[in-house]
């Protein structure tokens, strides 16, 4: 036998219309707002890297191996909070793209230090002018006293005493 439907059943004009979305909670949070900061630009940045074939951590990981010819896997982990298992394949990718080649270390025979192509160089020379462009683009919102701000400040969040 079907049961009868209880009277306390709210009908929809007892129900609540927002017409203003309360966010003063998210607001108030530190990573709330970092997230929102870094998804706004992040999206710029995959539209932009896209003819490069690069996503955010390819371009840090080779931005760093380009600055740095013969930096360490475990150098790159270190720098960039990267797990030595994501690093292997990521760091294979790039040789396969002819970005990179390991040689031996010269201090260290256990080690393999990673050095770019010339083929790396001009890719990064081409990629770290489109990404200054689009930090201009984002950084003109801002002050360069504000901007100088929120870098120290992000840095104090994530760098470590």
């Amino acid at each position: 036998m079907p049961q009868a439907r209880s009277s306390a059943v709210a009908r929809p004009d007892d129900l609540p219309v927002v017409e203003k979305v309360d966010t003063g909670f998210l607001d108030s949070l530190l990573g709330y707002n970092a997230r929102r900061a870094a998804l706004a630009v992040i999206e710029l940045f995959l539209q932009r890297m896209a003819v490069y074939q690069l996503r955010p951590v390819d371009f840090s990981v080779l931005s760093l191996i380009v600055h740095n010819p013969g930096i360490t896997s475990r150098q790159l982990c270190t720098t960039l909070g990267i797990l030595p298992p994501n690093l292997v394949s990521l760091v294979g990718t790039l040789e396969k793209r002819q970005l990179i080649e390991r040689k031996p270390h010269p201090r260290d025979g256990r080690a393999t230090g990673l050095h770019p192509t010339a083929a790396a160089q001009k890719l990064m020379r081409q990629a770290e002018r489109t990404a200054a462009e689009l930090e201009q683009e984002v950084a003109d919102r801002l002050t360069p006293g504000e901007q100088k701000t929120l870098l120290r400040l992000l840095r104090k969040v994530y760098q470590r005493p």
